[in-house]
């Protein structure tokens, strides 16, 4: 498949995610069954991911979103741009931070820090998916749906310069 310049595989089959997404589902519903935390998907990425899981999330929760970028075609530009901020006072609340993908953690650290300095109660993270670099940095992800290596990935809500969001496997560039 072609988006734009480059070639991409199929890499994770839209059944394997939606498996793994129900298995994270199930650890979240554990983990916070005697809380109400707060979903906080970073979009635009996290959108998909975040839809199948919150209908799998049987405690109750709310959700807010925020739109936080450091993305220029298939490369981390190092600069974040908050575009969306939630509204809502998260002050001693429980947050879940819902990433699509965790690739340098610079996004996820910032947005984690920004967070705790607000006096929340506890701020964890899920991804769908994390990156070599990311772990090489320890970045704090408690919940991992899968771990790549340095691939550039797209589809699932993932994209390149917008593009291939929509694609309900993932794909990855073919060198």
């Amino acid at each position: 498949m072609k988006i734009k310049d480059l070639e991409f595989k199929k890499f994770i089959a839209c059944s394997k995610i939606e498996e793994r997404v129900t298995e994270l589902a199930q650890q979240l519903n554990t983990d916070y069954k005697d809380r109400s935390p707060i979903l906080l998907p970073i979009l635009n990425g996290s959108f998909m991911f975040a839809s199948d899981l919150m209908k799998e999330i049987k405690i109750p929760c709310r959700v807010s979103f925020v739109k936080i970028s450091s993305y220029s075609g298939t490369t981390s530009t190092g600069q974040l741009k908050t575009l969306i901020g939630h509204e809502e006072s998260l002050f001693n609340q429980d947050i879940l931070i819902i990433e699509d993908i965790v690739d340098t953690g610079l996004t996820l650290h910032k947005i984690m820090e920004e967070l705790r300095a607000l006096g929340t109660k506890s701020v964890e993270a899920i991804t769908l998916l994390r990156k070599q670099p990311a772990r090489e940095k320890n970045i704090d992800v408690k919940y991992v749906g899968f771990d790549l290596e340095d691939e550039f990935v797209l589809g699932y809500g993932m994209d390149y310069d917008g593009f291939g969001r929509n694609y309900k496997d993932i794909y990855k560039s073919i060198d």
